[in-house]
């Protein structure tokens, strides 16, 4: 479904089969592993080589598929009494064997929208809560084809874990425990996070805060890379709404956690990305031509993959 969200959003180039199963040459995205970025951070070795895990703040955990175009993060948030797993990832390996690596209390899953790199593993958990939209319990069916398109050659960097078929791969559906709505808060035991409805990539986007440790968990609503505002079910309108509410909690938060690419950023980045976006709007800033249909705003360090202008 999502793909190529590095900064280097050049063309993948098609590798043939045989070609692939022997040598894979690396896509562009994977040349620029690993990030910088990391080398700053905790990094917590777990059994399963699919995943890296890195400890952004105390008794939270950040896991990375490094090896997969979209570099999804999930993050395992713990508390006293129980965890929170905030995205599932893609499904090609076993995130709850990690998890419970890394935690022997319950853990509940909540997504920050359900687009298929982030609800992989949902099946796999109890527990799993959801947003009250039709586009949630649409995807709670699950996907082959979104699945499918993430694991040709150009997606893939290093090797596919052991025992993986692709030929079968697929979202797989999962059961919603309970719906949440816009405020909720789920107190984990000495830990409260608390739901920010940021529709726009999605009709079910949220971003979770933790209030007392100043974090502020984006899923798509902001990551480190080209944002992803193009497809059917984005809205841009909300979107600007999204962002705006987001920078207004600024000066609560010490650090933001997006869903991909970087675990980790300055809080300062949500009033820059409410300006970029501005000046997007307004018409402030040129389109680049990126593949067909969609066009690339930049604005510094901040830039959107949005749907091309139509023609009047």
């Amino acid at each position: 479904m999502h793909k190529n969200r590095c900064w280097l959003f050049s063309v993948f180039f098609l590798v043939a089969a045989p070609l692939f199963a022997q040598e894979p040459i690396p896509a562009d995205w994977c040349r620029a592993l690993p990030r910088p970025e990391y080398k700053s951070l905790e990094r917590v070795r777990v059994s399963d080589p699919w995943f890296e895990v890195y400890k952004p703040a105390p008794n939270v955990y950040a896991i990375y598929e490094p090896h997969q175009a979209e570099e999804t993060i999930g993050y395992l948030i713990v508390g006293e009494k129980r965890a929170l797993e905030f995205d599932t990832g893609m499904g090609i390996s076993d995130i709850k064997k990690v998890t419970a690596e890394l935690t022997k209390l319950p853990v509940i899953v909540l997504n920050s929208h359900t687009h298929d790199d982030h609800v992989g593993g949902n099946w796999e958990f109890d527990t799993v809560y959801g947003m009250y939209t039709d586009f949630t319990r649409q995807n709670a069916k699950g996907s082959r084809e979104d699945a499918q398109a993430e694991i040709t050659p150009d997606q893939i960097c290093g090797t596919l874990p052991k025992g993986f078929d692709p030929q079968t791969y697929a979202t797989k559906p999962w059961k919603m425990s309970a719906y949440v709505h816009d405020g909720d808060k789920f107190d984990l035991g000495g830990r409260t996070l608390e739901v920010i409805a940021t529709p726009g990539p999605t009709p079910d986007s949220i971003s979770l805060i933790d209030r007392a440790n100043g974090l502020l968990f984006t899923g798509d609503t902001y990551y480190p890379a080209p944002i992803w505002l193009f497809r059917p079910e984005t809205d841009i309108d909300a979107y600007a709404k999204s962002i705006r509410r987001l920078a207004a909690l600024a000066p609560q938060v010490k650090m933001v956690l997006g869903a991909h690419n970087i675990p980790v950023a300055s809080p300062a980045v949500l009033s820059r990305l409410v300006a970029a976006f501005e000046a997007v709007q307004a018409g402030k800033v040129p389109a680049s031509p990126d593949s067909p249909g969609k066009v690339l705003y930049k604005v510094g360090d901040i830039s959107f993959l949005m749907r091309a202008p139509t023609a009047h």
